[in-house]
């Protein structure tokens, strides 16, 4: 790997270790660049490039990855889950979540069973998978 892939790489993890932080924040894709030291566009194309999907997307799955364990985890309600994670908006929420993990939050809710299952077990299950991957496994 050329020292100008790994600076690059280096850079886009920087930007994502700030996504993870704040996943519940607006996303700012400007700051964001600016954390890279890169423009708005490149920062875009690059993290794609690097990651796989959109910086967008990214928080999306993020933030439904943090809901997914609030479900499971807490009688809170679903719109509480929703605005907790970041989401503006129930509509959004629930059609974002559902497409990312097949089925509504209360489907998923009434089907998780909460027993007890290792941490690391448990997350590697649950996590939603991206739409590349999707695709990578329909092919296989």
């Amino acid at each position: 790997m050329s020292k100008a892939v790994e600076e690059s790489n280096r850079r886009m993890l920087r930007a994502r270790d700030a996504m993870d932080r704040a996943y519940a924040q607006p996303l700012d894709i400007a700051a964001l660049a600016r954390l890279a030291h890169v423009s708005e566009g490149h920062f875009s194309r690059t993290f794609r490039a690097t990651f796989g999907e959109t910086p967008h997307r990214y928080l999306q799955r993020r933030r439904i990855e943090r809901s997914m364990s609030l479900l499971r985890e807490t009688s809170r309600s679903v719109t509480d889950i929703c605005f907790e994670v970041g989401f503006g908006s129930l509509g959004t929420f629930s059609r974002t979540f559902h497409a990312i993990v097949g089925e509504s939050p209360s489907s998923y809710r009434r089907r998780v069973v909460g027993g007890p299952v290792p941490t690391c077990f448990a997350m590697a299950w649950m996590r939603p998978i991206s739409f590349g991957e999707a695709q990578a496994d329909a092919r296989e």
